[in-house]
């Protein structure tokens, strides 16, 4: 009794088990749930988060060149033992036994000096040196230091890093910015091909299993009139070799679903186990783009657009180094005080007065047009840069030109598409229906479906050009002419 209560429970769990498998829903996903899942799951957009924060510190990083930094220098311990050659006043060498060691430690504060792309800096500093064969009469240990010191460090007439950093690396990252949100905008474009290409391939699925029931049931209906003599052995051979082609196009069509399928899987990061079916968009936006207006917000928002103000500033920068490196000039100042004595207290007491400047000089005499030569390419590149920049300008003027005219067409062609669809589904079951009836062929009925089914795999297409169309405009320009609001927030820092 227990044991068939035991089978008996088992099988309704298995049962229930399979029910719920076979049973199970498909989630239903629309161009708006892939994007967003693409946008946040992607490869594409995991890989362009990082690119967003390796950009983000890089930025960082050059911030921290013009902000102060405190040193530690020095060096715990220099340690010597060994036998080391002494000359003598008559100018002998006497070899003596030495064992010492060397301590020296010092803290720095260094700001570097924008406008003049020099370095200021305040310093301390302390070191102890031990002779280990010190006799009675000498002293072992010996203690020097510098309480305070203040040292300049500026080159003159040569080239500032620092000042040309300050104009082009907030345009660069300002422009990485503009990029990251390029990057989300073109994986909104790929996702969208994809899910129509999934889309184009399921219709092509449907049409084929369509044709294929339908073509079968013409099949019956030929061979029927074949056997009361109402139609010709050509007509029923022209009917089965459409079976043939029917079947033929079902495999390919399903074999392109799965194929399409598994891009559009592998992008999101969907799992495989997961089933889903893909909604068409129920609603096209109907709005209008001024040409005038997206050429100006292109030019404004554009990563490719702000390249060329960076470019030029590149350029720029490259002569002023070519004039910076036509010679050597570095003015070192130091002011401070310093002092040596045998006890650590004792170099603070009374320190002795320390003031050193230097000014060092390189300039060639001769060097064969060297200089000049320098100075020529940099100002030759710059020419260069500037025809590029003006002729790229105009091209990037007439992409978004080109882009926001082929939009506004392609909104058009959805709605042709979408009554030629309509008027071609009707035409073919007005032609199937004279099939039944004898009053048409069946050369007329393949001609109607094969039209259908082109004008219904058309419409898909023309949505997807369109949505394509549509996330390549938001790209271009950064904005969202739907909700008429920029995609870009110059003010927002990627990460804190």
């Amino acid at each position: 009794m227990n044991k068939r209560l035991t089978l008996l429970l088992f099988a309704i769990t298995v049962l229930s088990i399979s029910n719920t498998v076979l049973g199970q829903e498909k989630i239903k996903y629309s161009l708006e749930d892939i994007i967003a899942r693409a946008k946040s799951r992607s490869p594409a957009a995991l890989s362009a988060e990082t690119r967003k924060e390796n950009r983000y510190w890089a930025y960082r990083f050059y911030k921290s060149n013009y902000n102060p930094q405190l040193r530690l220098e020095g060096t715990i311990p220099n340690y010597q033992q060994s036998v080391t050659p002494v000359q003598q006043p008559d100018g002998t060498y006497e070899y003596r036994q030495v064992e010492q060691s060397l301590i020296d430690l010092g803290v720095g504060l260094r700001q570097s000096i924008t406008a003049t792309g020099g370095m200021i800096s305040v310093n301390t500093s302390t070191s102890r040196f031990d002779n280990y064969y010190a006799q009675d009469n000498e002293q072992g240990v010996r203690w020097s230091g510098v309480p305070i010191n203040v040292r300049l460090s500026q080159p003159i007439f040569a080239y500032n890093r620092l000042k040309w950093d300050k104009k082009i690396q907030p345009l660069v990252y300002e422009q990485s910015k503009k990029s990251y949100v390029e990057e989300m905008e073109q994986i909104s474009r790929t996702a969208t091909q994809l899910f129509f290409r999934y889309m184009i391939a399921q219709v092509s699925y449907d049409i084929a299993t369509q044709n294929k029931t339908n073509t079968e049931a013409i099949y019956k209906i030929e061979r029927g009139r074949y056997n009361i003599g109402t139609t010709t052995e050509d007509q029923l051979l022209q009917v089965e070799l459409s079976v043939l082609e029917a079947d033929q196009a079902l495999a390919s069509a399903k074999l392109d679903l799965e194929s399409s399928a598994l891009s559009l899987r592998s992008y999101i990061g969907l799992n495989e186990n997961v089933e889903f079916d893909l909604v068409l968009p129920n609603e096209i936006p109907d709005f209008k783009v001024n040409v005038e207006k997206a050429i100006n917000l292109a030019f404004e928002n554009n990563s490719e657009a702000m390249d060329f103000d960076i470019r030029r500033l590149q350029a720029e920068s490259q002569v002023a180094q070519a004039k910076g490196d036509r010679f050597d000039l570095n003015l070192n100042a130091s002011y401070g005080y310093n002092n040596a004595a045998g006890n650590f207290s004792d170099v603070y007491q009374n320190p002795n007065q320390q003031a050193i400047v230097n000014l060092t000089v390189g300039v060639p005499i001769l060097d064969w047009g060297r200089n000049k030569a320098r100075m020529g390419q940099a100002k030759a590149n710059q020419k260069l840069v500037d025809y590029t920049v003006e002729q790229e300008i105009v091209n990037f003027e007439q992409e978004v030109f080109t882009q926001v005219k082929n939009f506004q067409q392609l909104r058009d062609r959805i709605t042709i598409s979408e009554k030629a669809d309509e008027v071609a589904a009707k035409r073919y079951e007005i032609s199937r229906q004279r099939y039944l009836s004898g009053k048409v062929d069946i050369t007329n009925l393949n001609i109607a479906q094969q039209e259908k089914d082109s004008n219904r795999r058309s419409y898909i297409q023309s949505l997807q050009e369109y949505w394509a169309a549509y996330y390549e405009l938001r790209q271009l320009t950064l904005y969202d002419f739907e909700n008429e609001q920029l995609l870009y927030n110059p003010d927002l820092e990627p990460i804190k």
